[in-house]
Parts: C-alpha cells; sequence; structure tokens
C-alpha cells in the first residue's frame, strides 16, 4: 500500500504528465481509416470542430486532476482515525487511465483539426483537483457520489456535442462516442460501488462550474 509521501509524488507526477507530456493511449482511437480526412469539412466547420473538441480535451484534463485527487484523498488517512481506502483509490485510478485514453484522443484529433489546447489548462487542472480532493475528504460514498454526478453530466454534455458537431465531421463524432459509452460506465461502477446521492445544491454547483469552463475554453 502506498504511503502518504508516495500518493502525494504520485499526485505530482500525475498533473505534470497530464500538464506537459504528450498522453499515449492503451486503446485505439475510435476513428476508421476512412473517417480521418477533413477535406470534405470547410473552414467553419473545422473552426467549431476545434472549438468543440478543445472544450472536451479541457474535460479530460479536469478528469485526470479529479481522479488523481480523489486517489489521493482515498490514500490520505482520515479523521477518527479512519483508515486509507486502497480499493477505492485503486478503482479511481483505473478509472483515470482510461481518462487518459480520451485525452490523447482529443489532442490528436485537435493535432488533425489545425487547433490548439485551452491555453488556461493549468489552472482547469488546478480547480478541478481542488474539488477533486475535497469530495474525497468527505468519504467513499461522497467521493464516489461525485464521480457519478461529474460523469453524468459530461455523458450530457458529450450527447450535446453530437448535436452540434458537424456531420461530415465523423471522426470527432466517432471519438465524443466512445468517450460518452466511457464515461456512463464510469458513473454506473461509481454508483455499483456505493455512491451516495449527492445534495441538489452541490449539483446546481457543479453545473455552474462547468458552464464556466465549457465557455471560456470554447474560446481560450
Amino acid at each position: 500500500m502506498p504511503n502518504t509521501t508516495d500518493a502525494l509524488l504520485n499526485a505530482f507526477d500525475s498533473a505534470l504528465r497530464t500538464l506537459f507530456v504528450a498522453p499515449r493511449a492503451t486503446r485505439d482511437c475510435p476513428t476508421l481509416p476512412e473517417t480521418t480526412s477533413d477535406t470534405a469539412l470547410d473552414q467553419q466547420e473545422r473552426q467549431l470542430s476545434g472549438a468543440l473538441m478543445r472544450v472536451n480535451h479541457v474535460g479530460e484534463v479536469c478528469a485526470q486532476a479529479l481522479y488523481s485527487a480523489q486517489a489521493l484523498a482515498a490514500r490520505w488517512p482520515g479523521r477518527a482515525g479512519q483508515r486509507p481506502n486502497e480499493a477505492l483509490a485503486q478503482q479511481l485510478e483505473a478509472a483515470g487511465r482510461e481518462e487518459t485514453d480520451h485525452l490523447a484522443w482529443t489532442q490528436t484529433r485537435l493535432e488533425e483539426l489545425g487547433a490548439r489546447p485551452s491555453l488556461l489548462n493549468p489552472l482547469w487542472y488546478a480547480g478541478a483537483f481542488g474539488l477533486g480532493l475535497i469530495a474525497g475528504r468527505m468519504g467513499p460514498g461522497v467521493s464516489l457520489g461525485f464521480v457519478v454526478e461529474t460523469e453524468r453530466q459530461v455523458e450530457a454534455h458529450l450527447a450535446d456535442h453530437m448535436d452540434r458537431l458537424p456531420a461530415k465531421d465523423l471522426a470527432s463524432r466517432a471519438v465524443v462516442a466512445q468517450m460518452k459509452d466511457d464515461e456512463a460506465r464510469h458513473a454506473r461502477e461509481a454508483q455499483q460501488a456505493g455512491a451516495v446521492e449527492l445534495p441538489v445544491p452541490a449539483k446546481g454547483l457543479m453545473q455552474a462550474a462547468a458552464k464556466v469552463m465549457t465557455t471560456v475554453a470554447h474560446r481560450i
């Protein structure tokens, strides 16, 4: 079982890799060879796809921060002698590894579209890490409930992007569709592991924070 120092170093390493190292996917990008050409997209469509995929890339940067922070919190000794929860930490890290695939896929798609990642990624990461740490320190049920609500909101956000992406952008649509399926599964797994329902005000605050992030990341 990792000690506290190891857990802190792992969290720091995850931040550096997310922000400064090109991510590597463990699964093939869900983009068929015949969908990778962007010659059918006009300039306006390419710009729209680039902006939407930049938002999705920011979401995956935040996912890395959230899962890393919650895994750190699960390994941190709690109040009143509460023991570290290594099983929960490993479940969160497993989900985070799948989110690394999403991070790699969205970054590759940005490059194909000639678009750039958000200039504010360090800020997004820091904010998400703080939220994840707070949720994680509130206990396993709340931490898992935070995962459920986050993934539900992300799934809805990706469904909206499926409606907004140009019909001809089959490559981006394939990536977003696979991400949406994975997010729904992560929510189900967290629910089955003992998530508690978050209060309505907490859900509202999460939606408001996500709205700010997606609006700003669409342009910056």
